[in-house]
């Protein structure tokens, strides 16, 4: 088992119930860091996703898609990363 597998069952063990995050999600977590890491100063990036987390699990316990609010999370870094001076 990989340790994310262990950090997920932690988490779910922690929550009491499951934790979803599909092959897409990841990927969309991981290009969500990348593109903050690399456009920012590199602390941001596990910062931002935390954030991002914070705006699916808003998103989802108002009835939202959390694929949907993934996907608006990456877009808001990526315009406000375009809208950066220099």
């Amino acid at each position: 088992m990989s340790w994310l597998d262990r950090y997920r069952a932690a988490v779910e063990e922690a929550l009491g119930r499951p934790v979803d995050l599909d092959a897409g999600q990841e990927a969309t977590l991981l290009d969500l860091a990348r593109d903050v890491a690399h456009g920012t100063q590199r602390t941001n990036a596990p910062l931002a996703t935390f954030l991002a987390g914070q705006l699916v699990a808003g998103r989802s316990a108002a009835g939202g898609d959390a694929d949907d609010a993934l996907a608006e999370a990456l877009q808001i870094a990526r315009r406000l990363l375009a809208d950066q001076p220099g």
